[in-house]
């Protein structure tokens, strides 16, 4: 069906297209077209940060912002699904155009900039679905908060989101808020999960669970960078880390249309970079937290090489534009085929 559907979405303007998308999958799912998928094979599980996966692939936050179709996402057999990234106030976001198509490549490029609803609009959304699977909500800064004040955004929507949530991801990696990846250098970060982890303790104590809490990363880090940050992460007690988010170097599409729009690159051409990031912090964890691998996976074979590098889940986006839903059972059940052979060997 997607295939057929795929060259009128296309021929739209990409941002349009990605709301027609979901409000079309909204539409089938309040019809019963459509129903959420709970026949999980128990051999396709996955135990991380102390939850229980369905299976271990999952949505990168992006697609739903707001947490707007969340009950019809859950009917294309997601095991987890990330909202998001959220703000503490609403904000527009960059102006449009800001989402662009690269065919040739079978990839994005976005400039968005956090566009969302606010996080109050957000509880409300995920108050009013009737999904009972593994939601990650995705917290980020508003704009215009300058980069020093940037821990107290955070902190307002951990509390915001603490009791609707299964797990937290703190962004400080999107390309397209001004400074933003500056949280990424040492002592920022530092000053930053200290903050977070202080008032995960509070909220524990008030809520009676600690929170999983995850840190995702950008593919535009050299070795030196990730090993800091790996070893913040260990420090700090973060329960995991996302790699990656998207990238801002184009080497990988020079000279194709859209190439030299600004924003992050993601799909096809990501993987390479993402993939070098998840086996550097493979290598240097040796397993004291997990990794959630996110970025250039299109395939089955893409979904099992992340696996191998050393990631316990993944995500995927922008693989959906270009594959459609056929994308996700198709990780689900190559992920599952070697995990069954590597249990035979």
């Amino acid at each position: 069906m997607y295939t057929l559907v795929r060259p009128i979405l296309f021929a739209l303007d990409a941002e349009k297209a990605h709301y027609l998308t979901l409000e079309s999958l909204n539409w089938a799912y309040q019809l019963g077209l459509i129903t959420p998928k709970h026949n999980a094979a128990p051999e396709q599980s996955v135990q991380v940060m102390g939850l229980n996966f369905p299976n271990a692939v999952g949505l990168a936050a992006g697609l739903d912002k707001n947490g707007s179709y969340i009950d019809a996402l859950s009917c294309l057999g997601f095991g987890h699904i990330e909202i998001g990234t959220i703000t503490p106030r609403p904000q527009p976001g960059n102006p449009l155009p800001r989402m662009f198509r690269l065919p040739q490549a079978r990839a994005l490029i976005n400039r968005m900039g956090f566009n969302n609803h606010g996080v109050q609009a957000l509880i409300e959304n995920v108050k009013r679905a009737h999904y009972s699977g593994i939601l990650g909500i995705n917290i980020g800064k508003n704009f215009d908060t300058p980069i020093d004040q940037a821990a107290e955004d955070y902190l307002i929507c951990l509390r915001a989101v603490y009791s609707h949530a299964h797990y937290v991801t703190v962004n400080i990696s999107s390309p397209n808020t001004q400074n933003l990846r500056q949280l990424q250098h040492s002592d920022e970060l530092g000053i930053l999960l200290s903050a977070i982890q202080a008032e995960r303790q509070r909220l524990s104590d008030q809520h009676g669970r600690a929170l999983p809490i995850a840190v995702k990363i950008a593919p535009d880090l050299d070795s030196q960078q990730i090993h800091a940050i790996a070893d913040l992460l260990v420090t700090h007690k973060i329960d995991a880390v996302i790699a990656t988010n998207t990238t801002i170097a184009r080497d990988a599409v020079s000279g194709l249309t859209h190439a030299h729009e600004a924003g992050g690159l993601s799909g096809a051409p990501l993987k390479v970079a993402a993939q070098s990031v998840t086996t550097q912090l493979a290598q240097i964890l040796q397993g004291a937290l997990p990794i959630i691998g996110v970025g250039g996976i299109q395939t089955g074979p893409d979904a099992t090489e992340r696996i191998n590098a050393g990631a316990q889940l993944i995500q995927v986006y922008t693989g959906l534009i270009y594959r459609g839903p056929a994308l996700i059972d198709d990780c689900v059940q190559a992920i599952a085929r070697e995990h069954a052979s590597t249990s035979r060997h």
